[in-house]
This record gives C-alpha cells, sequence and structure tokens, in this order.
C-alpha cells in the first residue's frame, strides 16, 4: 500500500533486503500516523450494515472530503460497518475487533492514515436489534450503496408477516 517513491527510498536504505525494507515502510507508516494523529478529522462516510434482525451504522471521519471518494477508505468503511454488527455496540469494542489479516480495526485505519495521507477516526458506532421483527437502514444520498454522509438505522418489532415487513 505504499507510494512507488517509499518503496525505492526503503529499498535503498535497506540495501535491497525486501524484508528490511518492509519493516522500515511498517515503521514510517506509525510514524506518519503519529504525526497526522493530531489534525481535524471532521469529513468521511457513514456505513450501514443490515443482517436480518440486526443493523449497525459506523462513522469514519478523514480531513477531507476527497479521500471519501477513495475505494480503499469506502472498503475500509464498509469492512468496519459488517464487523460492528458483531462487534459493535461502543467506539472502543469495534477498535479493538479483527480485521482481515489479524490487525484490529484500529491497526487497519491506522495503515489507511499512513497509505492515504491523511488522519482518520473511527468516531460513533451504533446498533439496532430486534428479537422479532426487521431492521432497516437508509443512506440519505447514498455514494454507493451502505455508504454516505448521513444514515438512519429503523428498528420494527413485530410478529407480522416478514414478506410485508421488508417491502
Amino acid at each position: 500500500g505504499a507510494g512507488m517513491r517509499d518503496c525505492k527510498k526503503a529499498l535503498a536504505e535497506t540495501g535491497g533486503d525486501l524484508e528490511a525494507a518492509v519493516d522500515w515502510l511498517r515503521k514510517k507508516g506509525l510514524a506518519t500516523a503519529a504525526k497526522k494523529a493530531g489534525r481535524v478529522a471532521a469529513e468521511g462516510l457513514v456505513g450501514i450494515a443490515v443482517s436480518g434482525t440486526k443493523g449497525a451504522v459506523v462513522e469514519i471521519n478523514s480531513e477531507t472530503d476527497f479521500v471519501a471518494r477513495n475505494a480503499q477508505f469506502q472498503g475500509l468503511v464498509t469492512k468496519t460497518a459488517q464487523l460492528a454488527l458483531a462487534h459493535g455496540g461502543s467506539v472502543e469494542a469495534l477498535a479493538a475487533a479483527p480485521f482481515e489479516g489479524g490487525k484490529s480495526v484500529q491497526d487497519e485505519i491506522t495503515s489507511a492514515v499512513a497509505t492515504i495521507g491523511e488522519n482518520m477516526s473511527l468516531r460513533r458506532v451504533a446498533t439496532l436489534s430486534v428479537g422479532d421483527g426487521i431492521v432497516a437502514g437508509y443512506m440519505h444520498n447514498a455514494l454507493v450503496p451502505g455508504l454516505g454522509k448521513i444514515g438512519v438505522l429503523v428498528a420494527l418489532e413485530s410478529t407480522g408477516d416478514k414478506a410485508k415487513l421488508e417491502t
């Protein structure tokens, strides 16, 4: 996920040792993320994930609206919303949840900061569930399905016909 210039510099710094270059890039990425941590992240995306009687909504912020159009950032928000179905409830619990590749959600966000070059933060998470009924999500002005600026979850507790509830 690092840029070509950084990869070339890492190989030059480590004398062509690929493993050492990967470690060098990892350390540089963490240092870059630490430098950016103080910058304000007030833009970003809201992601919604719904599965049967459970729903989750997450907000991940970035510094600029431009990043919200980045496919990597959109994928991060989508996967985090899916993880929130099982691990959500609080920002802390979701941040510690395992992401792909054995990293936590927070580690994946930190990695994205190093790759994309802007500060990012997991700001909010909320979940809804019902014992019998349906949970539905709505995204106002969706950028892509399930992602946008304003998202809403609605839970309806009902013993009615499920086919009618879903329409």
